[in-house]
């Protein structure tokens, strides 16, 4: 298995990261080390949950990452299935090159992965090579992502934020005119005069009446101005279509009878003639 992966950063950083053990195991994603295992210098025990082809594989084993020159390390590990009689072997070889311009380190992964039975061994070789890229790349980024040169960097662009800010101060006090000269503290002021403790007792002003209300016509003006107040607004009932429907009217007695009257006229005619009718026929 062969995969690159490039970093903006110089190889003495990723050198660093790469020393620290503890900074490894917190890189490698889905990593859980076991209680205890955090005080072993020379390994890395504890469980690793392996995404692969839409299936999750959990691993128990141990990881040993040592130092094979001043730009090359070695990674080994042995693990098993939790749940499952599959072991997987791993030997790869990390290597820092300079990236072209300066502008970073290249880290090369080459080495091997030996499945034997489980089932790793049941996916095809190029998904599982799929598998081990993205697992790469997501440990390169979680090990770079906090880089002490990275805040070195940012305490020496505050650092130079400060030196232009003194700059500025000089340029302004070589800005001032000959004779003037600018007091290092206020003591070397000169005291204010007793006169300008209260300013305002020179002035002739006449007390304002906190009772006093503004004349109806300011308060008009006022309401105009603004509109309705919140009082009215609250109150008045809503417009258009979210009017309210007016309650139907009970009918008067004077509207019943003009429709009663003419019916009763009718029934009392139509009675008569059937009586008369009847009269005739006996």
């Amino acid at each position: 298995m062969d995969h690159e992966v490039f970093v903006p950063f110089p190889a003495e950083a990723i050198r660093q990261a790469l020393a620290d053990h503890a900074r490894v195991a917190r890189s490698v994603p889905g990593l859980q080390q076991e209680a205890g295992a955090e005080a072993e210098e020379d390994a890395i025990t504890g469980r690793l949950r392996l995404r692969i082809g839409g299936s999750t594989i959990t691993y128990r084993g141990t990881l040993r990452l040592a130092a094979g020159g001043t730009d090359r390390f070695t990674a080994e590990a042995e693990a098993t299935e939790a749940r499952g009689t599959g072991a997987v072997k791993l030997a790869i070889e990390i290597g820092l090159e300079p990236a072209e311009g300066g502008t970073g380190t290249l880290l090369t992964f080459s080495g091997t992965v030996q499945a034997d039975g489980g089932r790793l061994a049941e996916f095809e070789p190029g998904t599982a090579e799929a598998a081990g890229h993205r697992l790469l790349d997501r440990f390169v980024g979680t090990l770079t992502t906090d880089l002490p040169e990275a805040e070195e960097a940012a305490d020496a662009g505050d650092a130079g934020d400060a030196g232009d800010a003194g700059d500025d101060a000089d340029a302004e006090d070589e800005a001032l005119p000959e004779g003037v000269t600018v007091p290092e503290s206020a003591a070397e002021l000169d005291p204010l005069d007793d006169s300008l403790d209260n300013p305002l007792d020179s002035l002739d002003l006449e007390p304002v009446d906190p009772g006093s209300e503004p004349p109806a016509e300011a308060a008009h003006a006022r309401r105009t101005m603004i509109g309705r107040s919140a009082e009215e607004v609250d109150h008045a009932p809503p417009r258009g279509r979210y009017a309210p429907v007016p309650a139907p009217e009970p009918a008067s007695a004077t509207a019943t009878l003009r429709w009663a009257a003419p019916a009763a006229a009718v029934l009392i005619a139509g009675a008569v003639v059937v009586g008369r009718v009847l009269r005739r026929r006996r």
